[in-house]
């Protein structure tokens, strides 16, 4: 697989989360968010499809940029908070649900797809 198609994987993962969000706000937040964590005010809604249009944006530079090798590690690199945020909400405090792992999933996707793409892409 090249680092170009790498990088188009890494795109889809960010339209797919991402156009959920901002196109099905209020669903993401009925099946990712615990039900004591739970709001249909218009500003959780409103947040949550900003947050969507936002992965929808950088899905957009991941399917038009190159990514170079320094480009997917440093990605990967600052994907690792992330994976603290998603223990942190679900283990510690118990905002997430099942469904809102997909969020963890998404992001070891994405990781695995940037140590792929370190590995093939030119400098």
């Amino acid at each position: 697989m090249t680092a170009r198609t790498t990088q188009y994987l890494i795109g889809l993962v960010f339209l797919v989360l991402g156009g959920w969000s901002l196109l099905f706000p209020q669903s993401v937040i009925n099946l990712a968010i615990r039900p004591d964590y739970r709001s249909e005010d218009f500003l959780a809604t409103f947040a949550m499809a900003c947050f969507g249009a936002q992965a929808c944006l950088f899905a957009l530079v991941a399917f038009t940029a190159r990514f170079t090798r320094l480009t997917f590690g440093l990605y990967g690199l600052v994907l690792l908070p992330f994976f603290a945020f998603n223990y942190y909400y679900y283990f510690v405090v118990l905002v997430l649900t099942e469904v809102g792992l997909l969020d963890f999933v998404g992001n070891s996707i994405m990781i695995a797809l940037c140590w792929h793409g370190w590995r093939v892409a030119e400098e």
